[in-house]
């Protein structure tokens, strides 16, 4: 939370803002404070310095567009906003996309970046689940005591997994013993998943709470990432490529309509722009 002093220089650097001259066209300080709300920073100097670059950038890209007359025949009634079919038509005329990437060149960025190319951390998981009523808190007491019990009952021995899945668990994987299958990162809730990554093969000691309930857990393996081969990922390297090509051409046509551009009531150099 800031504290009152901060507040009254951010409100102070606000009121402060002033309109910005884009060859005579003006971006104004609403316009600013508008999209400010699209971006963060610690600074708020950074935010509106941000945000008066790229309100710049895109009223010079219209008035480029327009200058060659790419506003015609656009219907009013499309669902995309007409200034970004503007833009849209204006790059694609523009600025240059090759698609010549060699398979030398997808070579060269996979031997330089081997790290980026590997699966995800897998997990074989078996889980018998004690769903609770929420907000009953009987319920969370009671389904956290018998998954305790379950617990202890599997220290003694494994084997009544099984049983105590068929007996116990109210998720549909018990028509299954139990089991999840491999899961990968990003297939469970959070904080569920920070848990269930940080354990060990074989049973976990306590149960694991999610918003279903408790979880009794048994890691059968746990499988390291693994390396892809460059053939099974060549051709996302090639759009990646084409992709960045294309970004580097974009950012060069900015830079020169800036270069070309009367900008007033702002300090904005080209080589500030990314």
């Amino acid at each position: 939370m800031n504290s009152p002093s901060e507040d009254k220089k951010k409100q102070n650097q606000l009121k402060d803002l002033k309109q910005i001259s884009v060859n005579d066209e003006i971006i104004t300080p609403d316009q600013i404070i508008h999209e400010m709300q699209h971006h963060e920073s610690n600074s708020q100097d950074e935010i509106i310095k941000k945000s008066s670059e790229v309100l710049i950038i895109q009223l010079l890209l219209l008035q480029k567009a327009k200058e060659l007359g790419l506003d015609e025949d656009l219907s009013p009634d499309s669902n995309v906003a007409i200034e970004e079919t503007i833009i849209s038509r204006l790059i694609a005329k523009e600025v240059a996309r090759s698609d010549e990437i060699t398979e030398e060149d997808c070579q060269k960025y996979y031997n330089l970046h081997t790290n980026d190319f590997l699966t995800k951390e897998m997990l074989e998981l078996k889980h018998i689940l004690i769903s609770v009523t929420p907000k009953d808190k009987n319920s969370k007491s009671e389904a956290k005591k018998l998954a305790m019990s379950i617990i202890q009952k599997l220290k003694g021995s494994i084997d009544k997994f099984d049983f105590l899945v068929n007996k116990h668990s109210q998720c549909p994987s018990k028509n299954s013993g139990g089991s999840l299958g491999r899961v990968a990162r990003g297939q469970f809730p959070p904080n569920f998943e920070k848990e269930v990554f940080g354990l060990n093969k074989g049973l976990h000691d306590k149960p694991i709470k999610s918003d279903f309930g408790y979880h009794i857990v048994l890691v059968e393996k746990r499988l390291p990432p693994q390396q892809l081969e460059f053939e099974q990922v060549k051709g996302d390297i090639a759009d990646m490529l084409i992709e960045i090509g294309h970004r580097i051409e974009l950012s060069k046509y900015t830079h020169q309509l800036i270069k070309d551009a009367i900008i007033k009531g702002v300090d904005f150099e080209v080589g500030s722009v990314r």
